[in-house]
């Protein structure tokens, strides 16, 4: 029996793809060979004996110990794409919503409660103070053209924006989901000097934490209204609070507020309502079960953020599987061992990701005692035997 933990509610479209007979699903569950988990911080939880595998109904991981699960040969898993269509229509929505104050209307509006017949008169007095420019034919810059800034980007073409990318990691495959009508820059700069709007959508790293800071708002149009629906630390929340006060741009929408953000003018502060659908909540649940399955089960990896894809299909006695550090000579030594015990190396595949990788043998003979051989050799993190 498999014990799968979960540290938040998963949808039961996802959970219910497990098999009772093969999966106890519960918080309560001791021991678990795996956790799933959506937002719940786990930096502070102390990582069990036996756990092979957390994964995350969701694109962001900042709420893991990434490094620490790593070191102990724990698979990350997220499922990335999943809750992109909610993402990209919340990001559309705040393209509407700041350029023509609507928030702010909203919340002028309701203080005509109560004036009567006058209502009309007030409404057609005070609404100039909301206008707002259209966006048909303004620049949007997307920062970061993955699965969730693709498919802003197109729908932005959709509504006559002209639309500039920025990604210095675009795959070909991701470049084949871009309209031919998105202009692909090189740098931000080109970015930051040229659109009237800038939405991001990159990771959260050492090289991005604060990319939009004092200089690179200065190097902006004044009127610039910048959208943040992927991490808050992308963003330096002092410069866009003095950038507002000065009238160096126009407005900020963020799904991240902070205490210092609440309440300033030009800020619209989302409370994190990116992924809150119930279609994309379905979406990440599915997706995070079907790969913790088959990992469990198979062996085989997709969508980790700590170690690479590998996939492959058993056709021996055995699928020795092998989380160990990306050193030289290691595959030699592993090699080794299975000579020495006498089984036949059927098919192998060997893939890293920075400073991990995994090894994947599918072997022919007797598997026993493997385990230890190869636990054994220094640089393994972690090992185990399918049969």
């Amino acid at each position: 029996m498999y014990n799968i933990q979960t540290l938040n509610k998963i949808a039961a479209c996802g959970t219910g793809l497990m098999d009772k007979s093969k999966y106890k699903v519960s918080e309560e569950v001791t021991n678990p060979c795996a956790v799933l988990v959506r937002s719940a911080s786990m930096h502070e939880t102390e990582l069990p004996e036996g756990l092979l595998a957390i994964a995350r109904a969701g694109a962001g991981t900042n709420n893991i110990p990434i490094d620490k699960c790593s070191e102990k040969g724990i698979v990350v898993f997220n499922t990335p794409g999943a809750n992109a269509n909610a993402v990209k229509e919340l990001v559309i929505a705040s393209l509407f919503l700041c350029s023509r104050r609507i928030p702010a209307a909203i919340d002028w509006a309701k203080t005509l409660k109560g004036k009567g017949d006058e209502v009309g008169k007030l409404v057609e007095k005070g609404k100039s103070q909301f206008a707002g420019p259209e966006i048909k034919g303004k620049k949007l810059g997307v920062i970061g053209l993955g699965a969730i800034g693709a498919l802003v980007a197109n729908a932005a073409v959709d509504l006559g924006m002209e639309v500039y990318g920025a990604d210095p990691f675009l795959s070909v495959m991701g470049a084949l989901h871009l309209s031919t009508k998105i202009k692909y820059v090189k740098s931000n700069k080109e970015i930051f000097e040229n659109c009237d709007y800038i939405s991001v959508h990159v990771p959260l790293t050492p090289e991005t934490k604060g990319m939009i800071n004092a200089e690179a708002i200065a190097s902006m149009k004044k009127t610039v209204r910048i959208l943040n629906f992927a991490r808050g630390d992308l963003v330096d929340d002092k410069a866009i609070i003095e950038a507002l006060n000065n009238g160096g741009m126009a407005a900020y929408v963020t799904d991240f507020p902070t205490d210092a953000l609440i309440g300033v003018e030009g800020v619209i502060a989302l409370p994190h309502l990116g992924a809150s659908t119930p279609e994309s909540e379905d979406n990440c649940a599915v997706m995070a079960c079907k790969e913790l399955m088959d990992y469990i089960e198979n062996g085989n990896i997709t969508n980790s953020v700590n170690l690479p894809n590998v996939s492959m299909v058993m056709t021996g006695d055995a699928k020795v599987c092998i989380i160990h550090k990306n050193v030289e000579g290691l595959i030699n030594k592993i090699s080794a061992v299975t000579a020495e015990a006498k089984v036949n190396i059927e098919n192998m595949e060997s893939k890293s990701k920075k400073n991990v990788a995994y090894t994947v043998l599918d072997i022919k003979g007797n598997a026993d005692g493997l385990t230890e051989k190869f636990k054994a050799i220094e640089a393994v993190l972690a090992v185990r035997i399918i049969k």
